[in-house]
């Protein structure tokens, strides 16, 4: 599919809103990745990934409620399409394949740098 490429980034993006499913919002997107990826990231970095994806059309966003706590201002949602989850399956499909091709990696030492 041409155009629907996913760096590392853009997939763990869209992984992580689909795992937050209605609740997948800025923040919680951001803790999320930080959480299962022991990596932080900039707001910065989070909203042009985010930007970027729902350019590609494989994000939809739509605004929530205005609440006083946070000042009259709502939180933007983001939900992956259609569109985004073929780009994800298309992603583990060729992960898939290179792991197939080089075997067993258990005997490989993990560490963290």
């Amino acid at each position: 599919m041409k155009g629907t490429y996913l760096g590392e980034f853009q997939e763990i993006v869209l992984l992580s809103v689909m795992a937050l499913e209605k609740e997948a919002y800025g923040v919680k997107i951001q803790k999320e990745i930080a959480e299962k990826t022991e990596r932080s990231i900039s707001r910065g970095a989070l909203h042009s990934a985010l930007s970027r994806l729902e350019e590609k059309g494989f994000l939809d966003s739509k605004f929530g409620e205005a609440t006083k706590v946070r000042g009259g201002k709502s939180k933007k949602y983001y939900e992956v399409t259609n569109l985004g989850k073929s780009a994800l399956k298309e992603a583990e499909a060729v992960r898939k394949e290179f792991h197939k091709s080089i075997g067993d990696l258990s005997w490989v030492k993990y560490s963290v740098a």
